[in-house]
């Protein structure tokens, strides 16, 4: 008897850490599944009804058969690990399941969602791209007009600045001939000036000298041979003579002489 409660007691507490362990594994699955407690509840109650039957296996310990209270026993704990066993793996085949199931549709959905992410970025960069190759078509066919035109303006601006040169040598070359031809004119203007004065003052005293003698050749033949009117008339006819060649000055002169002469003879 004696030995029969030993091994009683020394086989309760090896069921508690089993239960210890359903336990577990029932929190594990309240945690990570929320829609599995009936089933859990379910699957617990044939587990928990089944240590009920340890009572009466006590009472034949007492009433003197240990041999088969502790085959009943083991037994029962054999059911009882059987039983949990069972659970666990129908537990586990249903997580599994689950688990499955979720990954599954999480797969799906990780795959909607990246192969939605990557048509749009597809469709962006293939819209980026058009347009930027755009743009750089539109800018390249810019930068070739630029740089034609800009050619062109500098062939333009050479030609016109050749054209200036050569218009400027021009200039200066008619500049400088018309400034020679200047000089030449002054020079021979002064020549000719100094040569008109030279032969001015030359005719001026020849005619002085001839003035003079005229006169006294005028006034010896009138005081000797000739009558007063005819000596107006000599006087008169040598005014007319020389009054085409005389200048202003020497006209002036002949007037005196005259003025002088008839008013010696009257």
């Amino acid at each position: 008897m004696a030995t029969a409660r030993r091994q009683v007691k020394r086989k309760q507490p090896e069921e508690k850490p089993d239960k210890n362990v359903f336990e577990f594994t029932e929190e594990g699955e309240k945690k990570e599944l929320s829609g599995s407690e009936d089933e859990a509840r379910a699957d617990e109650t044939p587990i928990v009804d089944k240590p009920a039957k340890k009572r009466p296996a006590a009472d034949f310990v007492e009433e003197g058969a240990p041999c088969a209270v502790g085959n009943e026993v083991h037994s029962m704990l054999e059911k009882f690990g059987a039983d949990i066993s069972k659970v666990m793996q129908a537990k586990k085949k249903r997580l599994e399941s689950l688990t499955k199931n979720y990954m599954k549709g999480s797969q799906q959905k990780l795959e909607q969602l990246w192969n939605n992410y990557h048509s749009q970025r597809q469709k962006m960069t293939q819209q980026y791209s058009q347009q930027v190759s755009s743009a750089l078509q539109q800018w390249e066919s810019e930068a070739q007009r630029a740089e034609e035109q800009e050619e062109k303006f500098n062939n333009l601006f050479r030609q016109q600045l050749k054209i200036l040169q050569q218009a400027r040598m021009v200039q200066n070359q008619k500049l400088k001939t018309v400034r020679e031809l200047y000089e030449l004119f002054v020079k021979n203007m002064e020549d000719m000036e100094k040569s008109h004065d030279a032969f001015l003052q030359g005719a001026q005293q020849e005619l002085r000298k001839e003035m003079a003698t005229l006169q006294k050749k005028i006034l010896m033949d009138t005081v000797s041979h000739v009558t007063d009117s005819q000596l107006l008339e000599a006087i008169g006819q040598v005014g007319d003579s020389a009054g085409p060649c005389l200048f202003p000055q020497q006209q002036q002169e002949m007037a005196t002489v005259r003025k002088s002469l008839q008013s010696m003879l009257f």
